[in-house]
């Protein structure tokens, strides 16, 4: 029977849908988040009768035909894409991202990577690095004699010392772009790689062609929706019970089969 295996690819679904969830609930407080969600399409059909064949025995067309389906598979899991809200730590190498937009980090391995966690650090020698440590681009340098710095919203890092009054231009952070972001590459960390998908990377300065700015002291916020992800959660459970029972129906009935004298 059919059932069996149509049920089955409907329990297999709802589990994947359960594991995007889960992984969305388990990345609430992860800074620059933004929520997946899983996406699934029906299989092939089986057609017993096509429509508008005709029908050979008064020679009429049928009008819908008989076309069994045969269950349900992934098609993707994308994500939504969402600014997140700003949360205030005033420290001085905290960045958000006010809109779109990508921070450049170069991987140990030269590959370039993209990620919006704005939690930079400095290393010893004060190159501004991600928390995992990869030098973000341009990479800028801070003097050990600096006082303070500021970032403004359009990317540009000043250094400010004890013996003079104004503030010293160290570099200017580039924001990139990308025409497909849903098509980028998850790698973990909070980064992401640049893929056919997501087009070629778009490098300009914050506030332009589209991109958005930088706030100093401020850091995004997961986007993940907890009411949302739970409401979900319960959908998929029980979808995914009513598939079990559908097993367990086409089994009580292949028993019945048997049992025929």
């Amino acid at each position: 029977m059919r059932a069996l295996k149509i049920a089955a690819t409907g329990m297999s679904a709802q589990q994947m849908r359960v594991e995007t969830i889960s992984n969305n609930l388990a990345n609430m407080s992860t800074t620059g988040y933004n929520a997946r969600r899983a996406e699934f399409a029906d299989l092939h059909y089986q057609q017993m009768a096509r429509a508008g064949s005709v029908n050979a025995s008064d020679g009429t067309v049928l009008p819908t035909g008989v076309q069994l389906g045969l269950g349900v598979r992934p098609a993707a899991v994308s994500i939504h894409l969402q600014q997140g809200g700003l949360s205030a730590t005033n420290g001085d190498l905290d960045v958000a991202i006010e809109g779109q937009g990508y921070l450049e980090v170069t991987l140990p391995s030269g590959q370039t990577a993209y990620t919006r966690d704005g939690g930079l650090k400095r290393t010893g020698e004060g190159l501004i690095v991600t928390s995992e440590g990869y030098a973000v681009g341009p990479e800028i340098t801070i003097p050990s004699d600096a006082r303070s710095i500021s970032i403004n919203s359009d990317g540009e890092v000043y250094a400010y010392f004890d013996d003079a009054a104004g503030g010293q231009l160290l570099g200017q952070f580039t924001l990139t772009g990308f025409t497909n972001s849903k098509g980028l590459e998850a790698i973990g960390s909070n980064m992401f790689l640049e893929t056919e998908a997501s087009g070629p990377a778009l490098v300009s300065s914050p506030g332009q062609d589209g991109l958005g700015t930088l706030r100093q002291g401020y850091l995004e916020d997961s986007s993940v929706d907890a009411v949302r992800e739970i409401t979900e959660l319960i959908e998929a459970q029980r979808g995914y019970e009513m598939n079990a029972k559908v097993i367990s129906a086409v089994d009580q009935m292949m028993s019945a089969t048997t049992q025929v004298r």
